[in-house]
């Protein structure tokens, strides 16, 4: 049996839309202006962590920067000259600058942060404010007096 998909005046048909689509995305991620690197975040007991992949770029031409709890990531990869005589059929790897804004879900020790890049993996690790930290407290138990 098969699906009922609903009629939309503006694509004749799913094909045609997503045809549309995945040839304008990758213009997007591509483009003169730069892109925008996907990160992933995660936290630990002591720290915030973030990773992107920035494969062939060198880690002189990123720059790192966390304020208001905000962290900023941006660089630029090398533009290697274009041979004109190239007769493409697709041109999607990325060059050029980027830029990456991100809030933090926490507050942090943004001066405390450090950056390590390995196998095309920058990860940035931040400590957490001490205010965002879970705190544990111990009960003293009293003995009554008799």
């Amino acid at each position: 049996m098969r699906d009922l998909v609903r009629w939309n005046p503006l694509f004749d048909s799913l094909d045609e839309a997503e045809k549309i689509f995945n040839d304008f995305l990758p213009a997007l991620r591509s483009d003169q202006s730069g892109f925008v690197p996907a990160i992933d975040m995660y936290e630990d007991k002591d720290n915030i962590v973030v990773e992107t992949q920035l494969a062939g770029i060198q880690p002189e031409n990123v720059q790192i920067s966390i304020d208001n709890d905000t962290l900023c990531i941006k660089g630029e990869s090398e533009h290697k000259k274009e041979v004109d005589e190239k007769n493409y059929y697709r041109k999607e790897i990325r060059r050029g600058s980027f830029y990456r804004s991100v809030q933090l879900p926490a507050h942090v020790q943004g001066d405390k942060a450090k950056a390590v890049a390995e196998d095309g993996v920058l990860k940035v690790i931040i400590p957490k404010a001490p205010e965002a930290k879970p705190k544990t407290i111990k009960i003293e138990a009293k003995k009554a007096n008799k």
